[in-house]
């Protein structure tokens, strides 16, 4: 691993132990409420970060897609 990888490692473990240690206090102070209605945005959150952190040269899926012509082209 690189230094940027590490670094992207780091912050993402940093961002999921600072999410899931408010979400433990709130919790503990009996807003579990709370939680529940912020667990989405917690959740997308930890996915954009993720995605973010992954190399940006990574292959594609590997699968072309033929371009198909608008029915609009060929009509007349």
């Amino acid at each position: 691993m690189n230094k940027r990888q590490i670094a992207a490692a780091m912050a993402l473990a940093l961002v999921m132990l600072l999410v899931f240690g408010w979400s433990a206090v709130m919790a503990a102070m009996g807003h579990a409420g709370l939680i529940a209605g912020l667990a989405p945005v917690l959740g997308l959150t930890v996915t954009q970060v993720v995605r973010g952190a992954r190399s940006r040269t990574a292959p594609a899926s590997g699968h072309r897609v033929a371009a198909v012509p608008d029915k609009e082209d060929g009509a007349s």
